[in-house]
């Protein structure tokens, strides 16, 4: 191609979208790296953080990753999650720390809810852990097109000392410039994935070969309804009398504690090609779909933020 013909145009100079959200994310995370004393990466085993992990050690690659992951574990995860989880973080010699839901019970700080559900148990110990570690800029893998609430935040997102988060505190980012500065005791949530959609995530994962976790893929497992989701039977406190277990062919969109993430139950979908098909196809959110602690109110996921949520 000849950059001086004028047959030329500026289409035949741009990048392919995944290409520019690559990019998009590895200059937020070198940009942290540069900026921040002690950052660090949100890693649950999910989706999400697997593209962000990936995305973090490409950024930094061949050199060590410059941060620690941190999982903040409910007690209630999927065991192939968690078996995923330290899997990766043996292949890639990197730093976990783990912040337990179960210890914060255990010592009396937190009570379990009369639904069985820990994920809006998560707040104490992360701000706890963020406190301890001194982590002055954490990655999340929250994306805009999720839920209406992140759909409000930006990239770098201020907290205060309490951890919690302010929309009418929301800076200006114009052409891709972050503003990282915070007083003592508060720190950034910073969202590498924030241009992402679910579409692209699963390209995304396709194109580079991320491994996930089995259950995002079809498989049969033993699953029973509740308030029209389709719910794994676990410790948590499910089935209850009268709620029949199946064994039904079921994959996940998203995974969280598994006493609030419904299985989508008939797909077939065991590929990362055929998910991308299914979600193209689909009108509902993979949170407004198949996670509970989300249709708690219209304004769960806000609530949750303005309390130091991810």
């Amino acid at each position: 191609m000849d950059p001086f013909d004028d047959r030329t145009s500026a289409e035949d100079f741009q990048l392919p979208n995944l290409d520019v959200l690559e990019s998009e994310a590895v200059h937020v995370f070198r940009e942290v790296s540069g900026e921040f004393e002690r950052p660090v990466l949100l890693f649950s085993g999910g989706k999400d953080s697997a593209v962000m992990l990936h995305l973090a050690l490409k950024a930094f690659a061949p050199a060590p990753l410059p941060f620690a992951l941190l999982h903040v574990d409910t007690g209630h995860n999927f065991p192939e999650v968690l078996a995923y989880r330290d899997r990766v973080v043996a292949r890639n010699s990197l730093q976990l720390h783990v912040a337990s839901v179960q210890e914060f019970i255990d010592s009396g700080e937190l009570r379990d809810r009369p639904d069985g559900t820990r994920n809006p148990l998560q707040t104490v110990p992360l701000l706890h852990a963020i406190e301890t570690g001194r982590f002055d800029a954490v990655f999340g893998g929250g994306r805009r097109d999720e839920e209406k609430a992140r759909a409000k935040e930006r990239v770098f997102s201020l907290r205060d000392e309490f951890g919690g988060w302010d929309p009418r505190r929301q800076r200006p980012e114009l052409w891709h410039l972050y503003n990282g500065r915070h007083s003592p005791r508060e720190h950034v949530r910073v969202f590498p994935l924030s241009n992402f959609t679910e579409l692209d995530v699963w390209q995304y994962i396709a194109r580079e070969q991320i491994e996930l976790p089995s259950i995002y893929y079809a498989h049969r497992r033993e699953v029973f309804k509740r308030d029209g989701m389709w719910l794994a039977p676990g410790d948590w406190g499910g089935p209850r009398d009268g709620e029949a277990v199946e064994t039904r062919l079921v994959r996940y969109r998203t995974v969280g504690d598994m006493s609030c993430t419904g299985a989508v139950v008939g797909s077939g979908a065991d590929t990362a090609e055929k998910i991308i098909t299914e979600v193209a196809a689909t009108r509902l959110t993979e949170r407004g779909a198949t996670r509970a602690d989300d249709r708690l109110s219209e304004a769960a996921m806000e609530d949750r933020k303005r309390e130091g949520y991810f």
